[in-house]
């Protein structure tokens, strides 16, 4: 039989244990989160390609994991994709796929190793949240944007239950760090009860 991860995924407090963790997912990983409506990834690609004034531009998919989001994104019409990811094996799937320019294995002791603003464009989908990224990662991110770059990224059901992702959001936008494109809820995980808010960031 085989073994399901995804009822314990949201349990992981380490970037070590995360990593292990998808490693070991990384052969039914695909086909367990699809069996359940995965649907973030599209949700994020159609929100990032209805701001984005050139789908050429350079996009960075954080977490890509096997490259379900980078597909989603290449569908929505972008074109230049680069993806890194915790998990060897994850990157290997994700590299099978022949959608990303180049892949990079992350560094926990260096995990943003790319030059403020390399990318116009950067992705994490399903990454920040509780056991994952931490909420600072939101900030993070935005740094390495040069003003006028997009940031879109997901906040599952239990990461806005615990209150300080969507307090360090409502930091930034208060600082005027960024300004708030879009932000709504919806369909993340139907077969697993889960919901997600998808929210797209324009850096100041």
């Amino acid at each position: 039989m085989t073994k399901r991860f995804l009822k314990t995924a949201y349990g992981l407090e380490t970037a070590d244990q995360t990593r292990d963790y998808y490693q070991d997912w990384a052969a039914s990983y695909d086909a367990e989160i699809t069996e359940n409506g995965y649907a973030t990834p599209a949700r994020c690609a159609a929100a990032l390609a209805r701001h984005a004034p050139d789908l050429t531009k350079p996009l960075l998919d954080i977490g890509c994991g096997t490259g379900l989001s980078g597909m989603a994104f290449q569908k929505a019409g972008f074109t230049t994709l680069d993806g890194n990811d915790l998990s060897p094996d994850m990157l290997a799937q994700a590299k099978a796929r022949g959608i990303y320019r180049s892949l990079g294995l992350v560094d926990l002791n260096n995990p943003l190793d790319f030059e403020v603003g390399a990318y116009d464009y950067i992705a994490a989908v399903g990454v920040i949240s509780v056991g994952h990224a931490p909420a600072h990662t939101i900030i993070d991110m935005l740094d390495k944007l040069l003003p006028g770059g997009l940031f879109v990224f997901s906040l599952n059901d239990p990461t806005l239950a615990e209150g300080s992702f969507t307090a360090t959001l409502d930091k930034v936008l208060a600082d005027e760090q960024a300004e708030l494109y879009e932000s709504h809820h919806g369909t993340h995980l139907p077969g697993f009860g889960m919901e997600s808010t998808v929210i797209i960031l324009r850096k100041r």
